[in-house]
């Protein structure tokens, strides 16, 4: 890591409501950062904070001000302050604002941000790409220009229908402002804020090597976090199949068990999705949809339901289907029963938990001994896909996003097209971004290691007799690094 004497001090200033919290919300990933609401001028004061490095290094100061209200009244007011022949340059002609008695009158609000950004490496405009383009903007960006700082435009909510980001870029290059950054803060692009570092190091080329330092910093806390994410998965994915839990021949006494690894294996992935969600900093609201069933086109199907199997297009034969929504598939420890014959016997408990197969219980009956109920696979694929689903939606997810994350996200089929009889969104806000397609398997070296976790009940820290064990944590790391490379 390069050593950063000084860190790079950045204000984040523009227009009111236009998203400035939301900005820094997203780059310090704090979702508390701040206050966003949809009404004009909820940042009063300067606020800042530090972005650090992986090594808990500050890298950049961030200067959260109050949005620029009246520019235009402030530019009028230089102009009768400031006589032609005094042929001050922009930072004095501030200067002689910030000194006069409006600066703590009528253009208090306006003097705050003109203090901060003296006081700055560079400022981030901050604009809202839904907004028109208005003479307001110019005003503005002529003041905050004669401060003699690097200006960099950030456009905010670009993924939103009602953005028009060509006619922002048209006005800002009128004004000799070509270097620009697309981020929405909602949904920012995965590449954004090495985008956004990169167009700050061309404009502070005295900065450009902490910057850069910084980008290959926050690239590799982004590698971390997934490589976190899919050990946190191969966990959850060895507990569920390892788990064995011994039953009677009873349909009672099978159905009481069923229910209690359902139980368990769902408790296991909602304990799965919390770690997820804290992980890459977002609270529990952010997907506050447990305990299962979840709520929502896709997630909101239960675990063991068949819909929720064939929406992440995992496919079955029915029979097979069947005893695996019925939570399970049956080893048998005697009874000298095939391989066939209990994955039909699995098939008939499902029909029997339905009430329709005598057939189930006739086979039942003439078994003799104990046997053991295990996740089958179809569920263990769905547990597996439905996590990773989910680290997709919080990779491509801005801390400033204040809608719940949706099932939508996960849907197969092309996201609809925007109703344009609808209202205006929130300007806090915008749609969630595009649905992520799921993927449709796990990597065949994660089945394999599942089917050796079938054999080792002890590996299973939700079973009856948890230990550990050496083997366990390495396979465990193994499939990590396979759900890594799928994602």
């Amino acid at each position: 890591m390069t050593e950063v004497p000084h860190p790079i001090d950045l204000a984040v200033v523009g227009h009111t409501n236009t998203g400035k919290t939301s900005l820094l919300r997203t780059l310090l990933r704090d979702e508390s950062f701040g206050d966003v609401a949809d009404q004009p001028g909820t940042t009063r004061h300067v606020e800042s904070a530090q972005l650090l490095s992986e090594d808990g290094q500050p890298m950049l100061i961030l200067r959260d001000t109050p949005g620029l209200e009246d520019a235009m009244g402030v530019l009028d007011y230089l102009d009768q302050l400031v006589a032609p022949q005094e042929r001050m340059d922009g930072p004095d002609r501030i200067q002689k604002l910030l000194d006069s008695p409006e600066s703590a009158g009528r253009f208090e609000q306006e003097c705050r941000v003109l203090t901060t950004v003296l006081s700055v490496d560079a400022a981030l405009y901050v604009i809202d790409a839904r907004d028109p383009v208005l003479p307001k903007h110019r005003d503005e960006l002529m003041l905050l220009a004669a401060c003699g700082r690097p200006i960099l435009p950030v456009l905010n909510f670009t993924r939103s229908p009602q953005a028009d980001i060509g006619a922002w870029r048209d006005a800002l290059a009128r004004l000799g402002l070509h270097a620009t950054v697309d981020f929405d803060t909602v949904a920012p692009a995965l590449d954004g804020e090495s985008q956004m570092l990169d167009r700050l190091a061309l404009m502070l080329d005295h900065h450009a090597a902490a910057l850069q330092a910084l980008r290959t910093d926050l690239g590799q806390q982004r590698l971390k976090r997934l490589q976190d994410a899919t050990r946190l998965i191969a966990e959850l994915l060895m507990d569920a199949a390892a788990l064995r839990l011994p039953s009677s021949q009873e349909p009672t006494d099978i159905a009481a068990i069923t229910l209690a690894m359902r139980k368990r294996t769902r408790d296991r992935e909602q304990d799965c999705v919390h770690a997820l969600l804290k992980r890459y900093r977002f609270s529990k609201v952010t997907f506050p949809h447990h305990p299962l069933p979840l709520k929502g086109e896709r997630w909101g199907m239960d675990l063991f339901n068949p819909q929720a199997l064939r929406g992440f297009g995992i496919q079955v034969g029915k029979g097979l289907a069947t005893g695996a929504m019925a939570g399970a598939t049956l080893d048998m420890l005697t009874g000298g029963l095939s391989l066939g014959a209990a994955t039909l016997l699995g098939a008939a408990i499902g029909g029997v938990w339905q009430g329709a197969s005598q057939w189930g219980k006739r086979l039942m009956g003439r078994l003799a001994g104990n046997m053991e109920m295990t996740v089958g696979d179809p569920v263990l694929h769905l547990l597996g896909l439905r996590q990773l689903a989910l680290v997709r939606a919080l990779e491509c997810r801005g801390h400033a996003a204040l809608r719940p994350i949706d099932g939508d996200l996960m849907r197969l089929s092309p996201p609809q097209q925007p109703d344009t009889s609808a209202p205006e969104p929130d300007m806090t806000d915008t749609p969630d971004p595009e649905p992520v397609e799921p993927l449709h398997r796990l990597p065949v070296e994660v089945q394999r290691i599942l089917d050796e976790a079938r054999t080792h009940p002890a590996w299973s820290t939700i079973g009856e007799h948890p230990v550990s064990d050496s083997r366990r944590e390495a396979l465990i790391g193994q499939m990590a690094q396979s759900l890594f490379t799928a994602l």
